[in-house]
């Protein structure tokens, strides 16, 4: 939001105050200024001329020498090349030792350019006459200004003075950012009226009287709103008789210090009062309404309609429309139709103002790819009272200037009127909030300079529709600590309870991956949710994989932000190719992050949304060191029992011969392996890479903190080391399983301690060798005990076609 500070003091007209004091009062309460520009910053000693005399140069054809008028005693001779010259003109003449603030090609020069007494071709030249691009200022905020040439005054200005105050350019504009929740501030009344209560002065709003030219509204227009909730207020006024012409031009100097380019009488009267008021307004040619009826309604799915930038745009039923008795003429609070614009023919104008809901008005912008200064403001969530005071402005504007005539009465369509909100005042619960002691009567002033009335009878505030941030007590004290003073409020120790702060389940569980994966000497990587179709061929995904099934982006930057991630591996692997390529070795990187699996395709309701915990490394370190990882991961969250490896993952971007899914319990939750060469070649990294990726989601149920203590072993461990020669087919998964389950309730632990192939061993076959260790919590044990354990553990392994080696 920007203002000039001229048009502020139109409605504080006792505000007398620097750019720098404006800026910092404002911010301090609550208004913040981002900053501020001063349109005559670069610009001096620049007068309004009159050009008395022309002559031709004597030594150049297209230079001529001009005797102009400048209100001292004598004229000042000044050399120009400009084509547009003529004797009796008024121009802006920058005198000897002044700054304009760039040259003629409009390229700005900071500081400002000097200009100087001098010689052209030999003849004086004691000044220079000035075009707009000089000045600061182009030909869109100041259409009539000559395209080549030197800028023209009227001739009602005077000879001598600023021609910098004849432009309007001894103005400064404030940018300001303003929070959403404060509505009422995207309106140069909205700063006025905070800019008054800031500076203690009288805030004085535009008195609006609309007079009338007889008639009766209801017989040019009727209107009939289908959905009230999309639609709380719609008001129409008509004008007849228009009149088309340049707006006067205090009002094209405002608007064009604020940016918007003067156009006609009636398009800067909606401009006009759409910064004003802060209320968008449309006008249509009433000749173009068929039969004279407005229909506010939704749209039809598939619905085609050409708005105003010649655009065809396709709705559905969640857009709001604006309908005539035949046609849509608008889409509603974003852009009118281009089979109702206003041309110059027209003779007569439906002026609309209406409030519209700000979430669906932002959700149609969006669907439909348009956003417009109207829509921006919508979005918001206006005040319908503001509906009723923008359009009568507008009609007194057109009055004032001459631009028809205003039909009596105004069609309102407004079933359920909004009320202020009533805040009970409780002065001590407000000082107990902020840690004062201001009085009753201190905060009812406050009050009072921002139009919240004190009710005695209830003791209550009433807030007025326009402050829709006002709602509780809360919001109260707000008011008062930015008018009292931030600063002015002393430090206060803070009033409570103590609580014991505890993460969420789920959160925690994260956090002891974070810990894991930086322990084992990872660092964390963040990496985009947003990806390429063309990640899943260079994952050498199959054609019918569930995993090309993605969510595409209805706006994307581009083809390779195109999708929603459905694999976390292409960031990470681009991580890791990275920083392969800048010659970093030993790299460990981990990502928590989301995947997101479309429910159904074209999507329907929101994808599911699944934590992957993605580790990726390449250098020391190898397919073991990964799953050692995992496993202190597990043991970390409580998950003791031992996973089970199945090589039979499947999976196309790993290798096939070192690559499993993790099974805990019979479920999925998840995967690690080696790169498949084809894949890191295609990411272009020359090392071997180990992935693992857990899916968080399937790990919390089997996880917990829950911990029970055991007491040192008071009875001595029996150990027993068994060698076996093992067809190369059998897992060491398998022969531990086979143990687990047959060791009976003595057995302790048990451990892989050798490995072995060779000429030693017959063809097809391994050797393995466990250490079994047992172990009784209450007494000792016997050789019996565990010659029975044994026993079983040995038959079981023979099942599975294990020789015992002798």
């Amino acid at each position: 939001m920007d203002t000039s500070l001229s048009w502020i003091k139109a409605y504080v007209p006792d505000l007398e105050v620097t750019a720098q004091e404006y800026t910092d009062a404002m911010t301090l309460s609550g208004t913040k200024v981002e900053g501020f520009q001063r349109l005559d910053a670069d610009l001096d000693r620049i007068v309004i001329g009159q050009i008395k005399k022309i002559e031709r140069h004597p030594d150049a054809d297209k230079l001529v020498v001009c005797q102009v008028d400048v209100g001292g005693d004598a004229p000042i001779q000044i050399v120009t090349g400009a084509p547009n010259v003529e004797e009796g003109q008024k121009v802006p003449v920058v005198l000897d030792g002044g700054r304009v603030a760039g040259g003629h090609d409009g390229k700005m020069t900071p500081g400002g350019v000097p200009i100087k007494k001098g010689k052209l071709r030999g003849v004086e030249s004691d000044g220079m006459m000035c075009s707009i691009e000089e000045l600061g200022q182009t030909r869109e905020l100041f259409p009539e200004a000559p395209e080549n040439g030197i800028y023209i005054f009227p001739q009602d200005v005077t000879v001598g003075e600023s021609a910098v105050h004849a432009l309007g350019l001894d103005d400064v504009i404030f940018e300001y950012e303003i929070t959403s929740n404060r509505v009422d501030c995207y309106s140069v009344i909205g700063i006025a009226r905070e800019a008054a209560a800031t500076f203690r002065k009288k805030f004085v709003p535009p008195v609006v009287e609309v007079k009338g030219s007889g008639g009766d509204v209801n017989d040019y227009i009727q209107v009939d709103v289908k959905d009230v909730d999309l639609c709380p207020r719609y008001c129409a006024r008509v004008v007849k008789n228009i009149k088309l012409a340049p707006s006067p031009k205090w009002m094209q100097q405002r608007l064009a210090v604020n940016g918007i380019r003067p156009i006609n009488n009636l398009v800067d009267i909606t401009n006009y009062v759409m910064e004003e008021y802060g209320q968008p307004m449309h006008a249509y040619d009433l000749d173009t309404i068929a039969g004279h009826r407005i229909l506010v309604r939704r749209a039809e799915n598939g619905e085609k309609f050409v708005t105003l930038d010649g655009q065809e745009r396709v709705m559905d039923d969640s857009v709001l429309m604006i309908c005539d008795g035949e046609k849509a003429v608008g889409i509603a609070g974003i852009m009118g139709g281009e089979n109702s614009m206003i041309t110059d023919s027209v003779q007569t104008l439906l002026f609309e103002a209406a409030c519209f809901d700000g979430t669906n008005i932002r959700l149609s912008s969006k669907k439909i790819g348009l956003r417009t200064d109207a829509s921006g403001k919508f979005e918001k969530g206006l005040d319908p009272n503001n509906a009723k005071e923008a359009i009568d402005r507008a009609c007194q504007l057109i009055e004032e200037l001459g631009a028809g005539e205003v039909v009596d009465g105004m069609v309102d369509v407004y079933p359920g009127v909004k009320e202020p909100v009533r805040v009970p005042f409780e002065p001590e619960e407000i000082n107990a909030l902020l840690g004062t002691k201001i009085s009753r009567e201190q905060m009812l002033e406050y009050f009072d300079m921002l139009e919240l009335v004190y009710d005695r009878k209830t003791e209550e505030i009433l807030v007025p529709t326009f402050r829709q941030d006002v709602e509780r007590t809360a919001d109260l004290a707000e008011e008062v600590a930015r008018f009292f003073g931030y600063d002015n409020i002393p430090v206060t120790l803070p009033r409570g309870e103590a609580t014991t702060g505890k993460l969420p389940f789920k959160l925690r569980i994260e956090e002891e991956a974070r810990n894991i994966a930086e322990f084992c000497g990872f660092s964390q990587g963040m990496c985009y949710s947003f990806e390429s179709p063309k990640v899943f061929d260079k994952l050498r995904l199959d054609g019918q994989d569930p995993l090309r099934r993605a969510v595409p982006i209805s706006n994307p930057l581009g083809e390779d932000f195109s999708i929603m991630r459905t694999i976390s591996l292409n960031g990470m692997l681009t991580s890791l190719a990275t920083n392969y390529n800048r010659r970093n070795k030993d790299v460990r990187l981990y990502e928590l992050g989301n995947i997101y699996l479309p429910k159904e395709l074209p999507v329907t309701e929101l994808p599911e949304e699944r934590m992957q915990f993605t580790l990726g490394m390449y250098g020391e370190g190898d397919f073991f060191t990964m799953k050692g990882v995992v496993e202190e991961f597990f043991d970390r969250i409580g998950m003791d029992k031992r996973p089970v490896y199945d090589p039979r993952a499947g999976r196309n971007y790993l290798h096939p011969g070192r690559q499993a899914n993790i099974l805990y319990e019979g479920t999925n939750i998840g995967y690690l392996g080696e790169l498949h060469p084809t894949v890191a070649d295609a990411y272009g990294i020359g090392e071997r890479v180990y992935l693992a990726v857990l899916d968080m989601p399937s790990i919390l149920p089997f996880a917990t903190f829950d911990r029970k203590y055991q007491g040192v072993a008071r009875y001595p461990a029996v150990n027993r080391d068994i060698s076996m020669v093992v067809p190369r087919e059998i897992l060491a998964g398998q022969i531990e399983a086979m143990i687990a389950q047959r060791g009976g309730k003595y057995l302790e632990s048990y451990r892989l301690f050798d490995i072995y192939e060779g000429s030693q061993i017959k063809e097809g076959y391994k050797s393995l060798a466990y250490s079994i260790v047992f172990r009784a919590k209450d007494r000792t044990l016997e050789e019996a005990d565990v010659s029975a354990a044994m026993k079983k553990i040995l038959h079981g392994l023979e099942s599975m076609g294990i020789e015992l080696r002798q």
